[in-house]
């Protein structure tokens, strides 16, 4: 009887699973039961959309630092032996406009793809800031519901949530990450049509403009706006407004939730060269300029990236950006993504740190690149008295 019993459940099990495995590519629940926890490795996995390279792309000069750059920041004192061993799969420092370090690990290369997860967030900010400016978004603070109406239908209260509080993560909605097929973040990133996600199944647990809550529902809701504010694809305007503008050097790639929606992974999935990816932050160093060209505008770096007390972490949160303050590098900030992403910038030592990961392996990043900066002259060649002082990640 018992064995009756088990071989019928491990008949369901193993045909659920074969269910799942048939079904990955229309539904959310089946990848995540068969692909479980992100990956690195999952733009592979996911239907994408190609953004071309630049017709002039930005190759940057490569003078390296000494032989012994941040070995002192780092535990053990060997940055290369550190950095093999925490799982990095690309890490480059440019100071002053050249490349003073950049080296692969765990089978990485100059070529290699890596993903973004949540730097995407970053990217985001920055296409709200250039579609602000073109005029294709009229203010920061117009309604959600001016460009995605179909809010309205379930909850007149979303009347109230503005471009600007999904930018800072204060929309009042809900968000739960509990790591089960069915919870939010399970749904985010694994779903399937993503348009409909945010549009029926966000919730209003509280005003907005008074809590942050980290909550990928903001940025999904985001990509709406853009895409209904300029009547392209999302990773289309970023291509033309963005990718190209400031000198990408190989085609890039946005993940989609699905061929059939077609709706980039908003929260997590631009994939590149971790060159070109780091190129971000040499457009928020330079005051929005890069190639030559203006790409966001001055004012959009300074307040995107300023640092806010909103959340109860050492790190403040802007549009979409994590905005420290030090007292040895005054403010800097980084875009953060899972498995250690990570695009960190310094502008008091004219710095931009890349680290992009096959897995954290280390739990104090921003902590260490700020170390790091701290060992480099000032941007003004004046070399300030190092203070430690840890920052968590």
């Amino acid at each position: 009887m018992v064995i009756g019993i088990v071989a019928i459940l491990a008949l369901v099990t193993g045909g659920a699973y074969v269910w799942a495995i048939l079904n990955t590519s229309s539904s959310g629940f089946a990848r995540s039961v068969v692909w479980k926890d992100a990956d690195v490795q999952d733009y592979t996995r996911f239907p994408s959309r190609t953004m071309e390279q630049s017709e002039d792309p930005v190759v940057l000069p490569v003078r390296p630092g000494p032989p012994n750059l941040f070995d002192g920041a780092v535990p053990g004192g060997d940055l290369n032996h550190f950095l093999e061993e925490t799982q990095t799969a690309a890490f480059i420092a440019i100071q002053n406009g050249s490349v003073v370090y950049e080296e692969y690990f765990n089978g990485y290369g100059r070529d290699s793809t890596v993903t973004s997860f949540s730097v995407a967030k970053s990217y985001v900010s920055t296409l709200v800031g250039i579609a602000l400016e073109s005029g294709h978004i009229q203010s920061l603070d117009d309604s959600v519901t001016d460009y995605v109406p179909e809010l309205l239908a379930r909850d007149n209260r979303f009347r109230r949530i503005t471009v600007r509080h999904l930018l800072t993560m204060s929309s009042g909605l809900r968000w739960s990450e509990l790591g089960l097929p069915w919870s939010d973040d399970a749904e985010t990133y694994y779903g399937t049509d993503l348009r409909q996600l945010a549009i029926e199944d966000t919730a209003i647990i509280g005003p907005p403009g008074r809590e942050f809550l980290y909550n990928p529902y903001n940025t999904l809701l985001l990509g709406l706006v853009l895409e209904r504010a300029t009547t392209e694809t999302v990773s289309k305007f970023m291509e033309e407004e963005l990718w190209q503008p400031m000198g990408a050097t190989a085609n890039g790639s946005w993940s989609l939730d699905s061929n059939e929606s077609g709706f980039e992974k908003m929260e997590s999935g631009l994939n590149a060269r971790a060159m070109d990816m780091v190129k971000l932050g040499l457009v928020y160093l330079q005051r929005g300029q890069l190639n030559g060209n203006q790409i966001v505008g001055r004012d959009w770096v300074t307040e995107a990236t300023s640092f806010s007390d909103q959340t109860s972490s050492p790190a403040g949160y802007g549009y979409h950006w994590w905005s420290y303050h030090d007292p040895e590098l005054n403010r800097w900030f980084a875009a953060q993504g899972n498995k250690g992403q990570f695009i960190a910038v310094f502008p008091s030592r004219d710095l931009v740190i890349g680290r992009f990961g096959i897995d954290f392996g280390y739990s104090s990043w921003p902590s260490l690149f700020a170390d790091m900066a701290e060992t480099l002259p000032s941007a003004r060649g004046r070399r300030l008295p190092r203070v430690m002082t840890p920052l968590d990640g």
